[in-house]
């Protein structure tokens, strides 16, 4: 299905709630009272401008029910800070947790919005000690804000960055931990792990995130499921997308409709032998 075909429509993406939850995910709603996988990350996840993105492949494909709990622009703290959603987790008879990148999350130099994770709230005494020449009230998002920083104070940014590592590490050990159970954990992106850091300016999603601080989370999990987008699949760009013309430029940064049946298709030999 090709980008003109879709040209102008505005995908609905059925938003729902799961218990207590304030957090909107993709519908369309599903039962947990029986047997289900559920799917905790980010714009990847949730299939922002797809149709069919992986978790209703694998729906489709496996012989349980897979659960969205994908939230736009999530960082770790967007599913620590909501009960219902780790409890459902939990209930699940396997999870996939994708690998958010490290810049959506409080810690100790900034403060994100607890559900919106992507918005910056405030800097800290210490990044304004650190930063006195930043006037921090002209950022709403985590990744403008970076951008500055690795820009103007190359040599200081670093400190933050990681500091937002060493964050992202124990955020994760504690989201493996108290959700327990089988977990797969879940890389995509268009290059593997190694090349995670970059060589200049903040570097490629997921941010900050690298072989290392994958591997260190391998033993509390049951897999972990690396799929680097292919360059065929690259090169389909926004086909098979649904967006608005204003969307288009949004939708190209996006994992596409091919990335998305990669995914599915590595998953579902991951999940298949644990359900």
């Amino acid at each position: 299905m090709s980008y003109e075909k879709m040209s102008g429509t505005e995908l609905n993406y059925e938003p729902c709630q799961y218990g207590e939850s304030r957090l909107l995910f993709r519908g369309p709603k599903q039962e947990l009272d029986a047997p289900f996988v559920a799917f905790l990350g980010g714009t990847e996840t949730y299939g922002k401008f797809v149709p069919r993105p992986f978790v209703n492949a694998l729906d489709e494909a496996l012989p349980i029910n897979c659960v969205n709990f994908g939230y736009v622009n999530a960082g770790i703290d967007a599913f620590l800070a909501e009960p219902s959603v780790l409890h459902n987790a939990q209930q699940s008879d396997v999870t996939v947790v994708q690998v958010m990148g490290a810049q959506n999350m409080s810690n100790r130099y900034y403060k994100v919005h607890p559900r919106r994770n992507d918005r910056f709230i405030g800097a800290s005494n210490m990044m304004q000690m650190v930063f006195n020449e930043i006037d921090f009230s002209e950022f709403h998002f985590t990744r403008h804000m970076l951008g500055t920083l690795c820009a103007r104070a190359p040599d200081r940014y670093a400190m933050v960055r990681d500091e937002l590592r060493m964050a992202w590490s124990a955020r994760m050990k504690l989201l493996l931990n108290t959700i327990g159970g089988k977990i797969v954990l879940l890389w995509v992106a268009d290059h593997a792990p190694e090349t995670a850091m970059g060589t200049s300016g903040l570097g490629p999603d997921p941010l900050f995130v690298d072989r290392l601080m994958i591997e260190e989370l391998r033993t509390m999990v049951d897999d972990v499921v690396e799929v680097v987008v292919s360059k065929q699949a690259q090169a389909k760009g926004i086909e098979g997308m649904q967006c608005t013309d204003m969307e288009r430029v949004a939708a190209q940064r996006m994992l596409n409709a091919a990335a998305h049946q990669e995914v599915a298709d590595a998953l579902e030999k991951s999940l298949s032998t644990m359900i």
